[in-house]
């Protein structure tokens, strides 16, 4: 039910005290006198601590005097509709003479056609009056809304932006009051003189700060990008044709809300590394939730943690949720002696992952599936699932390549990269990294320059963890090559023995 739906459904069935949450006090009274005038033929008022009414009631405006201003009520708007706007009295509350004179209020206004709105940004009652209120949170701006404000301000600056960009500034501004928005707006243009995608990251600045605030969820900034992981072409075209399914004209064409992705592979094969490069090449917040901070001591901490976590996440969509590790806190073991919150917890996410409306595109890591709750795996929890084996050959060149182009940009060609990705058959992505830095403090230690060989040297000298946990490699390569889940690699020969 909208926000709109459920104030009138509360005036009509003569609510008399209605708690509005929100941050953006003019927003919801423009809200108010809108569908006071097209909808209940409803005068409005409203009233602040330092101004009082507004419009001004028989002259006077009732300033810095909230009992005066409440005791007021009884008397004025008798006969005409009316909704009372107060704001500031969250402050007030604690105030004895505050709450009497409400509950004096109740049988008086129940008689009138009036109604009494309070609005803050905190749910702050008397105990005692908790049952004579409801309550009603009006979210932040919906995509139509924002599409309006960039619109209506574009407009007014004359600016003229294309379609693509528009949209990411739409799906950006998610999560933002429209205050803020246009704070951002104005920031961008003083400092740029112009929009572009610089404006995108301000806006994910912004949003960073949001959730620096909170200790359930991480905002990381990543660096990476598809490009920069060597092979994984079919996770690469899989997310290429997504890239812009968060925008508008995705969704008039009638694509569904995107679930999100499963990686499960080896230690190494670049699944966390994904993560980042989908959320900085779709220009998309970041967001990291570690599931051990879901679990509080209290009573009732981690079902609340966890109900914090989604709200978190919906009001900044569109964003990129990474649950790193998922199959650590979620296993199929029996838990014991946590009186089934695991289990409760888990009911709420699998929930939340199958039924979720939101722009929250979830990647969660896993590397190994033995212990995973089945229900995690099953289809309609996310889009795909995908397994990221050790590289193959061609792709152990890739990542060579790759990563000698980091290092060394303009001599990366020097090295035979065709030698070293023949050695490693059994090496993930970031094990050839780590090579490849093992030979760069060998060398420079020396006072020289680092050569083929010398990453040849670490070579013999390091010993993969494919082969340190060869079993448990090689069942769950055995799994991905039974056909049930989707693989990363392009490469048919990618789940084989090059030993």
């Amino acid at each position: 039910m909208s926000f709109e739906e459920e104030i009138v459904l509360f005036i009509k069935a003569k609510s008399p005290l209605i708690y509005i949450i929100s941050a953006e006090e003019e927003r919801v009274e423009y809200a108010l006198r809108k569908l006071m005038a097209s909808r209940l033929k409803r005068v409005v008022y409203s009233w602040d601590f330092v101004n009082g009414f507004n419009p001004k009631v028989l002259n006077e405006a009732y300033k810095r005097n909230p009992f005066e201003a409440l005791s007021r009520v009884r008397n004025i708007f008798s006969q005409v509709p009316s909704l009372i706007l107060f704001k500031d009295f969250q402050n007030f509350f604690s105030d004895l003479s505050i709450s009497r004179e409400l509950r004096n209020l109740l049988p008086i206004i129940r008689k009138q056609p009036k109604t009494i709105v309070f609005v803050s940004n905190q749910k702050i009652v008397p105990n005692e009056l908790v049952d004579k209120f409801v309550f009603i949170e009006f979210g932040l701006p919906n995509v139509v809304e924002i599409e309006k404000e960039l619109s209506r301000l574009f407009n007014t600056l004359n600016i003229n932006l294309k379609t693509e960009l528009f949209d990411l500034l739409v799906n950006s501004c998610r999560g933002l009051s429209l205050e803020k928005i246009r704070y951002l707006i104005a920031k961008s243009i003083t400092s740029k003189r112009q929009l572009d995608f610089s404006t995108v990251e301000l806006i994910l600045q912004e949003k960073r700060q949001i959730i620096s605030r909170t200790e359930i969820l991480e905002f990381w900034q990543p660096g990476e990008h598809l490009n920069d992981i060597g092979g994984l072409d079919g996770l690469k075209s899989w997310l290429s044709k997504r890239r812009l399914h968060f925008s508008e004209s995705a969704k008039n064409y009638g694509l569904p809300v995107p679930r999100g992705i499963l990686l499960v592979g080896v230690q190494g094969t670049g699944k966390s590394m994904t993560a980042k490069a989908i959320a900085n090449d779709w220009f998309l917040p970041l967001l990291r939730l570690d599931t051990g901070r879901l679990f509080g001591g209290v009573v009732g901490e981690s079902e609340r943690r966890i109900r914090e976590m989604i709200e978190i996440s919906e009001s900044l969509s569109p964003c990129v949720l990474w649950i790193d590790e998922i199959e650590k806190s979620f296993t199929s073991t029996t838990q014991t002696g946590d009186s089934g919150t695991t289990n409760r917890v888990l009911s709420t996410l699998l929930t939340w992952l199958a039924e979720k409306k939101a722009f929250v595109f979830v990647v969660a890591t896993a590397n190994a599936l033995e212990n995973i709750q089945l229900e995690l795996i099953r289809k309609g929890r996310f889009d795909e699932i995908f397994f990221l084996d050790l590289p193959t050959k061609n792709e152990r060149k890739s990542i060579f390549e790759v990563q000698l182009k980091t290092f060394r940009p303009e001599s990366w060609e020097l090295y035979d990269i065709n030698e070293l990705s023949q050695l490693t058959p059994s090496f993930s992505g970031a094990e050839i990294k780590q090579l490849i830095i093992e030979a760069m403090y060998q060398a420079f230690s020396e006072g020289r320059e680092f050569k083929t060989q010398d990453i040849v040297k670490e070579i013999d000298n390091s010993i993969p963890l494919a082969k340190l946990q060869q079993e448990s490699v090689q069942k769950l390569q055995a799994w991905a090559r039974s056909g049930r889940i989707r693989l990363g690699s392009l490469d048919a020969s990618n789940i084989t023995n090059e030993n």
